[in-house]
């Protein structure tokens, strides 16, 4: 611990270098970190890479090929970066400096205190899924289910999950269950079905009235039962006007509070790490989410926890998938092989390229393909934030914790469609297979697989179920919206279907196909 007078809560860390900070840098660092037992040539690489913010894919692909080749490699990987990131990130307090590792033992003068509030339903627990205009259920469910696994939009085990989840309704009374929501407000976030389903949901969120007062009223129209963080004693009469201006905790600044508040919870808990921020404040709150969960954890050793995952990253997958993305590569037909083979030459081999030129054996005797989906645009500061979920998420379940994480398909969320390129490419994903969901399919889908995650014994969230490898936990139950099995190398090909995207969306003839 030292003195400064830096602002407060989670930081990045000033470099001793520059006398500032750097969010490359300190993503450099923690990635060659987590390479440096498994691949130390490598890691030396990503400390000397001049252009981290063009090449980061690189090297966050060089993560999963050496995880693919010993069924070890993902442990050490996952100890090697998380350890370095929580040594790494600073937290500040009343003018003085902590490791963020220390953070959450700093004692506080202000801990919060406990609201509780009753959805006014008496509803039953239901699930249907909302897809465009209809709510299904039942057997038109298990037919859409069914088309999605057919085209390839979700994998099998995501599927038959799902299908899992239609012949357990009981599953959906969640009476029994205490869920912590770290972003409980979030656009593709489960709060709405959670409401519905009569669990106890812990919702952690900014002290926003904007903010509570969609999560008050979401509540209220519920059968659940709210829990919510506040800085001061709040009368049990309160109204529910007057609570969305006191209710809520900060993940970056009250990270001691909010670790120390839950675990004092009696109940078992179910932690949903799916708060985002834009920018590089989506690492810190990653890191906060990190800090609190490994608290929470070591406190209470039978919580669970969940992740969802983006489908724009970097995974291992089965042999089967790229082999089916490879076929569809070669059964293009004479036209697309023609019209694809021009813009490649003119772009110096750029686009359309092949994927999954490699298979990459392992020493369990399998032999495992990289769907590399980064997307360059979305930035280094975004996968390293999705990485750091991915590592807790390994490390948990090898240490005998119940975690669930899936991959969730790619959203129409506000977050990704400000991005001008990615809206015009989710637009036209169409023409490569890919479909974009809504977010309220979304949610629907990927709540219900939460639960399925959480009732299921056999279900790969259960610490007890045998894995040949480690990173089959995320190619279990994956949801990419049809991005591992597209033809080619995912953003080699989304320029084009921003083109598409973008004529599809705003010229006459785009608006009248789409009718």
């Amino acid at each position: 611990m030292s003195s400064t007078s830096q602002v407060e809560g989670l930081q990045f860390p000033v470099h001793a270098s520059t006398k500032k900070q750097s969010t490359s840098l300190t993503g450099q660092e923690i990635l060659s970190e987590a390479l440096s037992v498994v691949d130390n040539k490598t890691a030396q690489q990503v400390l000397n890479e001049k252009n981290w913010r063009k090449n980061y894919p690189i090297y966050f692909k060089a993560l999963v090929k050496q995880g693919i080749s010993n069924s070890s490699n993902p442990i050490t990987i996952a100890k090697q970066g998380l350890h370095k990131a929580h040594h790494i990130f600073d937290f500040y307090r009343d003018s003085k400096h902590y490791l963020l590792k220390d953070a959450v033992h700093i004692a506080s003068s202000t801990p919060l205190h406990t609201v509780k509030l009753k959805g006014e339903s008496e509803a039953a627990p239901e699930w249907y899924v909302p897809y465009k205009g209809q709510k299904l259920s039942g057997q038109s469910l298990l037919d859409q289910i069914q088309r999605w696994e057919n085209a390839g939009i979700m994998e099998p085990s995501h599927a038959q999950a799902l299908r899992e989840a239609v012949a357990h309704p009981e599953w959906f009374d969640l009476s029994d269950r205490t869920m912590v929501l770290f972003g409980a407000a979030s656009e593709a976030g489960p709060l709405p079905w959670l409401a519905k389903w009569k669990a106890n949901i812990v919702a952690v969120d900014l002290p926003n009235s904007r903010v509570w007062g969609k999560i008050l009223n979401t509540i209220q129209q519920g059968n659940a039962t709210l829990i919510a963080p506040c800085v001061e004693p709040v009368d049990s009469s309160a109204k529910v006007s007057e609570l969305k201006d006191k209710l809520g905790a900060n993940l970056l600044t009250q990270l001691p509070e909010i670790a120390q508040w839950l675990v004092q919870f009696p109940q078992k808990l179910d932690l949903a790490a799916i708060a985002y921020l834009d920018g590089e404040k989506h690492v810190r709150v990653s890191m906060a989410m990190d800090s609190i969960m490994q608290f929470v954890s070591e406190h209470k050793p039978d919580t669970s926890l969940m992740f969802m995952c983006t489908p724009t990253d970097v995974y291992a997958v089965p042999k089967e998938v790229a082999k089916a993305a490879q076929q569809k590569f070669k059964s293009r037909t004479k036209i697309q092989k023609m019209a694809v083979k021009g813009v490649s030459a003119l772009s110096l081999n750029r686009f359309f390229q092949a994927p999954y030129q490699d298979l990459i054996a392992c020493e369990n005797g399998k032999t495992y393909g990289i769907a590399d989906c980064l997307v360059v645009e979305q930035g280094p500061n975004y996968a390293l934030a999705k990485r750091i979920q991915q590592w807790r998420a390994i490390l948990a379940r090898h240490q005998g914790q119940q975690v669930s994480i899936n991959i969730a398909p790619s959203t129409t969320t506000h977050s990704v469609t400000k991005n001008p390129l990615l809206k015009a490419a989710f637009n036209g994903a169409e023409l490569f297979d890919v479909e974009a969901f809504s977010p309220e399919t979304t949610n629907a889908i990927m709540a219900a697989i939460w639960i399925h995650d959480l009732r299921n014994e056999s279900s790969v969230a259960n610490p007890e179920t045998e894995l040949d490898h480690p990173l089959e936990l995320m190619m279990e139950g994956a949801n990419h919206g049809g991005l591992w099995r597209v033809a080619y190398l995912a953003r080699t090909a989304l320029p084009f279907a921003a083109i598409y995207g973008f004529a599809t969306e705003k010229l006459p003839f785009g608006k009248s196909s789409k009718k």
